[in-house]
């Protein structure tokens, strides 16, 4: 039976790794048909060209600048469908183990090309893995969110996010230019940015160093309460009676 071609995108900062990807998957193409959509540099320009020409498998680099495999790997679990991700490494097995849950497979470089076939079988074979695998993943960390809107994949720096608010079935990121939608929970965020972003309310994080003082406002209406005042913003944001004693330790009132 003949099979079908997979559409394969390659993620690599270096370019002769890039064209040895590239060739070995012409060497294996009677095994392992496939068509190449592109070769690029980094996670971000990844996301770029995935926005409009779908891939089935991405090879991705661990190690890259502006955008690594891991967070690469995240963002691509919210694509439907969802593309299968191979890492290629120059770890060696035992510092890969901890990759495996969050990969349908992953070479160790040099890599060879019957190595390469036999992830494209899995690829064949097997669905990509679940976001709290993608989660469990070691490294630095998200350093983007991605925004669905209309019809782009928006790439938000979480260092320019100043708050986030729970709205209905939304997470409403702010920071001083805009406000973006993320299909993400409120608690989630919470467990994987803790050092960034603090509680002050049960629907609402701040990021901790955009606070720039707290306010008590609302006294003469007998409802006084604190606000945190955030720099580089008129937003204000309400702190909850049981969040104060976290925000007044934090600020050392």
């Amino acid at each position: 039976m003949k099979l079908e071609r997979l559409k394969v995108l390659i993620v690599d900062d270096e370019a002769p790794a890039r064209t040895r990807l590239r060739d070995l998957l012409d060497d294996i193409a009677d095994r392992q048909p496939t068509e190449l959509i592109g070769l690029v540099a980094n996670g971000v320009e990844a996301l770029r060209l995935l926005e409009t020409t779908p891939a089935d498998a991405v090879l991705a680099d661990i190690r890259m600048p502006l955008m690594d495999g891991v967070e690469l790997a995240r963002h691509l679990a919210r694509f439907e469908p969802r593309p299968a991700v191979i890492f290629t490494t120059a770890y060696d097995q035992y510092a890969v183990e901890a990759f495996e849950l969050a990969a349908v497979d992953y070479l160790l470089k040099p890599v060879r090309g019957e190595r390469l076939a036999d992830a494209l079988v899995k690829v064949r074979r097997q669905r990509p893995p679940a976001d709290e695998a993608l989660a469990a993943l070691p490294g630095p960390g998200r350093q983007h969110f991605s925004v669905n809107e209309r019809g782009r994949i928006l790439l938000v720096p979480v260092a320019e996010v100043l708050y986030l608010k729970a709205e209905l079935k939304y997470v409403t990121a702010g920071t001083a230019e805009r406000e973006y939608l993320l299909d993400e929970s409120l608690v989630h965020l919470e467990q994987e940015f803790p050092e960034r972003f603090l509680r002050i309310h049960r629907n609402c994080l701040v990021a901790r160093s955009a606070i720039a003082g707290v306010e008590r406002v609302g006294e003469h209406e007998g409802e006084g309460h604190w606000d945190v005042l955030l720099k580089g913003t008129d937003e204000r944001l309400p702190v909850s009676r049981r969040q104060w004693g976290v925000v007044k330790q934090m600020l050392r009132l």
